[in-house]
Parts: C-alpha cells; sequence; structure tokens
C-alpha cells in the first residue's frame, strides 16, 4: 500500500529529492544553477507537493556507490577508541591547531592566555555522543569551528571580552553534542558553523560527477 505524499514525512521527501538532484546534477543531466536553484527550494520548503515537485522530471534511480560515498560523507564520524577520557591543550604565549581526522575524547580542557586556540571538528572522529569543552581564555583567542549537524550548548561566560557563537544549538538529536563552559576574560571565543549542509551538499554533489566523469 502506497502512502499519499502528504503522510510521508517532510524531512524524507526532502532527502529522496535532494539525492534525486545530486544523482542527475553528477551524470549531466541537469546544469550546475538549475541544481542550486532546485537545491535551495528543496532546503527552504516545507510543502511535501513543492518539495516532491523539484524532481518529478528527473530520473529517481541512485546506486549503491552513490549510497556508499554519501553515508561516508553525511554520516558522523563514531569509532571505539581506547583514547584518554580527557585532552587538555595548553597554549601561552602561543597557539595550537587541532582539524583533520583527530579522536574525540570525553571532554577537552583548552588553557589559553596570550596565546590561541583552533579546534576544528570537521571530520573528527567521535568515541561518544557528549562532549564536555571546558576554557579558561585569559589574554587570548579560542575558535571552534563544527559542521552544521553538530548541535552545540554554549554555557560559557565572559568578563570584559566577548562570545560569538553562530552554531546551531539543535541540529539532530542523532548528532553529538558539544557542551561548551567555562571562562573568558580578556579575550574571545568564536564558535562558527565550518561548512554549512547546503556547502556539504554541492561537494558531494561534485565529487559524485568527478567519480562519474572518471567512468566515462
Amino acid at each position: 500500500m502506497t502512502v499519499i505524499l502528504e503522510d510521508r514525512p517532510i524531512e524524507n521527501v526532502r532527502e529522496e529529492v535532494i539525492d534525486t538532484l545530486i544523482y542527475n546534477y553528477s551524470h549531466g543531466v541537469i546544469s550546475s544553477e538549475a541544481f542550486e536553484r532546485r537545491l535551495d527550494q528543496a532546503m527552504a520548503s516545507q510543502n511535501h507537493q513543492e518539495i516532491f515537485n523539484l524532481a518529478a522530471d528527473l530520473d529517481k534511480t541512485t546506486d549503491s556507490e552513490f549510497n556508499s560515498q554519501k553515508e561516508r560523507k553525511f554520516n558522523v564520524n563514531y569509532a571505539a577508541s581506547d583514547n584518554d577520557e580527557t585532552e587538555t591543550i595548553v597554549n601561552i604565549l602561543g597557539g595550537s591547531c587541532r582539524s583533520g581526522q583527530w579522536t574525540v575524547p570525553r571532554e577537552i580542557r583548552i588553557i589559553t592566555l596570550f596565546g590561541g586556540a583552533d579546534i576544528d571538528f570537521s571530520d573528527a572522529i567521535f568515541t561518544t555522543p557528549n562532549v564536555t569543552i571546558k576554557i579558561l581564555c585569559l589574554f587570548g583567542g579560542t575558535d571552534i569551528s563544527v559542521p552544521e549537524d553538530i548541535n552545540i550548548v554554549s554555557k560559557a561566560f565572559c568578563i570584559l571580552g566577548g562570545i560569538d557563537n553562530s552554531a546551531p544549538s539543535i541540529a539532530s538529536r542523532q548528532a553529538p553534542t558539544l557542551t561548551i563552559e567555562g571562562l573568558v576574560m580578556f579575550g574571545g571565543l568564536d564558535i562558527k558553523i565550518k561548512r554549512t549542509i547546503k556547502e556539504k551538499f554541492i561537494a558531494f554533489a561534485n565529487q559524485m560527477k568527478t567519480i562519474f566523469n572518471n567512468r566515462v
């Protein structure tokens, strides 16, 4: 029995349409301009029929390679690890950067004194869905970059400093949650999105287009 369109979860309809748009763009069926225009509309609309119509004229076929690449691109990296439960990052009169595929412990302590720390969770490998980041920032700065599908809870407070949080507070119930707490004094804490979900869709579509072109 087929469920009528309006009774289906709208996010499932949206995901199927976006998959169809990416697949057809990667195979040269629609132009990049048409792909981005329809993608914007699919992400913004809250109407089942409007979203469905964006791919009504396209082949809805996907393949195992597409699904495998999508899973690698969009699923949060979880892995069992014997990594220490707590990691401490200290920057005094200097700076450090943590990025790429690195293993995230349950708790991270960041101390910056006349220095800076740049922590990027874009490709990080999580060992737990709940991570606590404790910050002590004195006369320095801490930058935390996250993908759009990570939950952020900010409990940090500042004295004669600044905290700029442009990351989502609730992204997904299944996504990891970063709880940030601590003190910023005569310094700054910047929590920002490294790459939006739209940018990830476009990057994935271009990746699939390259893969398909190399096969031809």
